[in-house]
């Protein structure tokens, strides 16, 4: 709890991101609902997720590098604004109707479109508010306030679903992001570290450079995206839904409540792994877990005992995540946390939406039993490969930081050899 009696811009900025969090959750349920309704389709559910990753991929990177350019701060405040006219629009046709699916869809990817630039900006503020022997303890604050918002907010969801149409699920939606506002606006101006971006291609190149020639940040966002991709389920719970509890939107929200429940109890026990001396183990561990335990979800006859072993992967995931994110930023330098941060919103969000699509896809032309489990052995051995392609994951003390300078320094060598002149190289390191 030390980050939030230390630091208040970040206790500001925790708090609004917990409650707009809280309203995300209840528009997830809406819209897998509403359009589930309209189509009966788990195809079209997995379309959902489709809407959400396309943004994230095309723009994500373009976004981080403005991040690195701009006040980082002003930055967070355009695309929070822009997520909530989303919501506002959401809430519209949630209660005239009239849109069909696809509009519905479309309304979902202008979101997005806002959420890849919020994702990185958030990603690079919170390193500057707290200091570094706080800041793993930051991520499983952020990811408390994730899991409590999955543990509530599709219950409350399911809750309204019952009582009014989805567009009242929009519009608290809409109304949780005047809190993210608020801890937005009190925020101090945080501009870029000592080597601003470079305009455009240019800035995300040396971005993905970055991340190419490190070894350590790279096999921990290719661990989560092959667990990602490979393996998750959210798109098969309405057809799980109907085949174990009889499809009503109350027992929807479960599942996402079970992960939920594993999630928010990792993460007040983070203290247990994130002091671990190898960190690349413990996330090579979670993410290896929460594929066994999706496949012996997929294998279980008893619908609460599925339950539970939603609640193992839950917390298997947000230890996967809690450590990941330690390692990243312990190894990125100021001037890129917008670029790497664009680059771990796309695996962390796009890698899940675009494996929705994948196990709906899956389902359809299968079973939603032989995608879970199929998906969740997948995870395993895609898990096992990067851990064995990347020894230095392996090895990655939590006390090792990448070298001071060394990302900045190493584009500029860059530049100098291909005659473009250099940035300057006066990196520090997180």
């Amino acid at each position: 709890m030390r980050p939030l009696r230390s630091s208040a811009p970040y206790r500001r900025l925790w708090a609004g991101r917990a409650l707009s969090g809280l309203g995300g959750q209840m528009t997830l349920v809406a819209v897998m609902y509403q359009v589930w309704q309209m189509t009966h389709s788990t195809a079209w559910t997995g379309a959902v997720g489709l809407a959400r990753a396309v943004p994230l991929v095309v723009l994500g990177l373009f976004a981080g590098s403005v991040v690195d350019r701009l006040d980082r701060r002003t930055c967070y405040l355009a695309a929070t604004w822009g997520q909530t006219g989303a919501s506002l629009l959401l809430a519209v046709q949630g209660f005239l109707g009239g849109l069909p699916a696809a509009g519905v869809v479309l309304l979902v990817a202008v979101q997005s479109c806002f959420g890849a630039g919020s994702g990185p900006a958030v990603r690079a503020i919170v390193p500057r508010l707290l200091p570094e022997d706080q800041r793993a303890a930051g991520l499983a604050l952020d990811r408390i306030a994730f899991q409590g918002a999955m543990l509530t907010g599709p219950a409350l969801g399911g809750l309204l679903l019952n009582g009014l149409s989805p567009g009242g699920c929009y519009l608290v939606d809409a109304l949780t992001f005047a809190a993210a506002l608020y801890g937005a606006r009190g925020l101090p101006r945080l501009r870029p570290g000592d080597g601003p971006a470079r305009p455009g291609l240019r800035g995300v190149r040396d971005g993905l450079a970055f991340l190419v020639r490190t070894p350590v940040v790279r096999g921990a966002l290719l661990t989560d995206l092959a667990t990602t991709v490979l393996s998750m389920p959210i798109s098969l719970f309405p057809l799980i839904n109907a085949e174990r509890f009889g499809g009503g939107p109350g027992t929807l929200g479960l599942f996402l409540t079970a992960l939920a429940a594993g999630g928010v109890v990792a993460s007040v026990l983070s203290g247990t792994f994130t002091r671990s001396a190898r960190p690349g183990l413990v996330m090579l561990g979670g993410s290896a877990t929460w594929g066994i335990a999706l496949a012996l979800f997929g294998l279980s006859s008893h619908p609460w005992t599925g339950l539970g072993w939603l609640v193992l992967a839950g917390a298997a995931d947000t230890v996967s995540v809690v450590c990941r994110g330690a390692l990243v930023q312990r190894h990125t330098p100021d001037e890129l946390l917008g670029r790497v941060g664009a680059a771990e919103q796309i695996v962390g969000q796009a890698g899940p939406d675009l494996g929705n699509l994948r196990q709906g896809l899956l389902a359809d032309a299968t079973s939603g039993l032989t995608a879970l489990v199929s998906g969740g052995l997948l995870c395993v051995g895609a898990v096992a490969l990067v851990g064995v392609a990347t020894p230095g994951l392996r090895g990655c003390s939590a006390g090792s930081p990448r070298p001071r300078g060394a990302a900045v320094a190493g584009a500029a060598e860059s530049q100098k050899n291909s005659g473009k002149g250099a940035d300057p190289a006066g990196a520090r390191s997180v």
